[in-house]
């Protein structure tokens, strides 16, 4: 429920990934903390499983202070992480070192929030989408969010439960129909592209994928089918907007880096999605309180 008393009971929150673009994801969630907006149930996929945490922990400017790391001794990836940690990206540092050191998070906060929460992964066997939560174990809640967000090539495959995992976002990147079959017929979903803009893929990096997963045959194929995927995900988009069906939320500027170095850079995309969801607030109260028989422009960001 809203500070303005507009029921959220029945509506999802999606959240799309993007590495550092994701910065983005974290200033639109910080101001619906600011205003009291809590949704029932978030699924969260790579970086938008990093957001999932601080918002269902309501902790305004976790996400945004493991984003963004100034001092060189913080750093979670470049050159200096793959010396060290053998990877590119050092997940072990964000979902591990940062919530009880640099970063305290409030997992009492998060078990005890009453928000269904989930993660998106991509089991590395089947090739297929799994939807995992957690509601008591701490490590295993850090485990869910490094396997969502292990981009393939700059991360390690991630075991858990005997199986093993890599990014969600390669199998469901905008879980919108998982929301749906979770029997959230409206919801609210932030993306981290500009309208219009899709994963592509050229020779190379197929040849990249189909060499160092060749052992993994089901994942190739997810991999290279990718693309076909995230289009068609954005042609439902598009089909339930019109039927009033989901508000979506985008960036308006032209899109960072997804490993973006510069700290100033990813705060003013951070400060963008404030200033987005800020200016689309009104919009977003009105879709909240009307019935989903009731068709409607709900379109953000463009």
């Amino acid at each position: 429920m809203t500070r303005d008393g507009v029921k959220t009971n029945e509506v999802g929150l999606v959240l799309e990934g993007g590495a550092l673009r994701g910065i983005f994801t974290a200033g639109v969630l910080d101001y619906f903390m600011e205003q009291g907006l809590k949704f029932p149930y978030v699924v969260g996929v790579s970086a938008g499983a990093c957001n999932l945490l601080g918002y269902a922990a309501q902790q305004i400017g976790y996400t945004k202070n493991c984003m963004i790391q100034r001092e060189a001794k913080n750093q979670y990836f470049g050159v200096k992480q793959l010396i060290q940690s053998k990877t590119i990206v050092n997940l072990d540092r964000i979902f591990y070192e940062y919530p009880y050191n640099q970063l305290p998070f409030n997992f009492g906060a998060f078990f005890n929030s009453g928000i269904q929460t989930e993660f998106v992964v991509t089991n590395c066997s089947t090739g297929k989408a799994e939807y995992l939560f957690e509601n008591n174990d701490e490590h295993r809640l850090g485990t869910l969010g490094k396997a969502s967000a292990s981009v393939p090539l700059f991360s390690k495959m991630v075991e858990l439960d005997k199986q093993k995992y890599l990014d969600g976002g390669l199998t469901d990147s905008i879980p919108i129909e998982r929301a749906i079959t979770q029997g959230f017929l409206k919801n609210v979903v932030i993306l981290t592209r500009n309208r219009g803009n899709a994963p592509g893929m050229n020779s190379y990096q197929r040849i990249l994928y189909q060499t160092f997963y060749k052992d993994f045959p089901q994942l190739v194929e997810a991999i290279l089918n990718r693309p076909a995927m995230y289009k068609k995900q954005l042609a439902l988009l598009d089909c339930l907007q019109e039927d009033g069906k989901v508000f979506v939320i985008r960036p308006k500027l032209p899109e960072i880096k997804r490993f973006e170095t510069d700290p100033d850079a990813l705060e003013a995309y951070y400060q963008h999605g404030l200033q987005v969801a800020k200016s689309c607030w009104k919009e977003l109260q009105a879709y909240l309180s009307h019935s989903i028989q009731s068709p409607q422009l709900a379109e953000s960001g463009i």
